[in-house]
């Protein structure tokens, strides 16, 4: 009894013995797997774009001179104050001018009575002209009916007073159209000096923000003519803004007007969205760049001209291909490869022909299926074959 329980024993210390021995030979045999960082290739969008940096500029800006020279007698603005078309900004005081509208119009009234004195006078003409053509005519008709009654003397007399009277009418007609004319010229007269006294009043040419002021009340302003001419205010309108971003000249083919675009503002952590206006359509030779704006819309004035934006200027944009990492490439330039894990979890190198990229993902055109994991780190310590543990967890595409 004993010796069984012997040989028992040592059957089974044998036992362990064999299958510790078989262990210690498996782990010899296969290597522990090595750990590594993968992502799934999938099918999604892809754009190829630049980044552009710029600054906002007023879609209008102007610096306001006075038409006439004069002393400002009040102006209403003042930094900062918003403003509407036709707003009242600033009120020049010119005496002189005052007298010029008043001569103007009593001119125009002076025309206007020469005028209704004319035609009295054409009127007047035009009934002696008819008096004086009825006498001839009957003594020209007695004459044909008794020729012997009426001198011949009277006749002509008659004739010549009748011709005379005509020539009074013409007279008279035309004196009646040059002062007609007369009316014309001092009309026109009047309202130049209504006009050029209207530029005594200053309004906004557009809406906007007055961003400058540069007189106060009982200055003098020199006419916006002369060299020494001083602005009264700057005006901008800055409910629109204006992105002038310089286009490389490879990429100025892809840009087309009316596209749409997002603006970044980094001091106000914002994108706005801006739309592809106008292009300058000439290559500057220094940088080889045109000039391209956006206009971005500012309803709520939280932009501000002088503020840099970035904007990315797609240049080509690819929808439903494959997307892999920018990391799992290697040698991208040269020979590009990627490292895939196969379904035995073993790696496997793959020449891979690539697209577009952006930042942080690239298109493969060629060498990979939709859904295949790639390494996207430590490619360098890896061989084909080698039994690897894949790990996606924080890993970003």
């Amino acid at each position: 009894m004993r010796m069984v329980w012997v040989v028992g024993a040592l059957a089974l210390l044998a036992g362990c013995s064999r299958e510790h021995a078989e262990e210690q030979q498996k782990v010899h045999a296969e290597p522990a797997a090595t750990p590594v960082a993968v992502s799934q290739v999938k099918r999604d969008s892809i754009v190829r774009k630049v980044t552009l940096a710029a600054e906002f500029r007023p879609y209008e800006e102007v610096e306001l001179h006075a038409k006439v020279a004069g002393y400002l007698r009040e102006i209403n603005v003042d930094v900062g104050d918003r403003v509407q078309k036709g707003q009242p900004l600033a009120t020049l005081e010119v005496p002189e001018m005052a007298q010029d509208v008043a001569q103007a119009a009593a001119g125009r009234a002076r025309s206007e009575a020469d005028v209704v004195r004319s035609r009295v006078e054409l009127q007047r003409a035009q009934t002696t002209a008819k008096l004086a053509q009825l006498s001839y005519d009957r003594l020209s008709a007695v004459l044909k009916s008794r020729p012997n009654l009426i001198a011949q003397q009277e006749i002509d007399e008659a004739k010549t007073r009748a011709d005379a009277a005509r020539e009074q009418v013409d007279a008279a007609r035309a004196a009646l159209a040059a002062a007609e004319q007369q009316v014309q010229a001092s009309s026109a007269g009047e309202i130049r000096a209504k006009t050029i006294e209207a530029y005594t009043r200053m309004t906004a040419p557009f809406s906007g923000v007055i961003t400058r002021r540069y007189v106060h009340p009982g200055a003098m302003i020199p006419a916006g003519t002369s060299s020494s001419a001083l602005p009264v205010v700057r005006l901008s309108n800055d409910e629109r803004l204006r992105l002038v971003v310089p286009i490389p000249e490879s990429a100025i083919s892809s840009v087309k007007r009316g596209s749409r675009v997002a603006v970044r503002v980094p001091s106000l952590n914002q994108t706005f969205t801006g739309s592809v206006s106008r292009f300058s359509n000439r290559v500057t030779p220094q940088t080889r760049t045109m000039e391209t704006e956006i206009d971005v819309p500012n309803p709520a004035h939280a932009l501000k001209p002088g503020m840099i934006a970035e904007t990315d200027i797609i240049l080509e944009r690819r929808d439903n291909v494959l997307v892999a990492p920018q990391q799992a490439v290697v040698n991208p330039t040269t020979n590009p490869q990627v490292y895939v894990v196969d379904k035995a979890k073993h790696v496997a190198i793959k020449p891979v022909k690539l697209g577009i990229e952006e930042a942080d993902r690239i298109q493969v055109v060629d060498g990979l299926s939709d859904g295949e994991m790639v390494i996207v780190a430590g490619q360098g310590r890896l061989r084909t074959g080698q039994l690897v543990t894949p790990r996606a967890e924080g890993v970003k595409q």
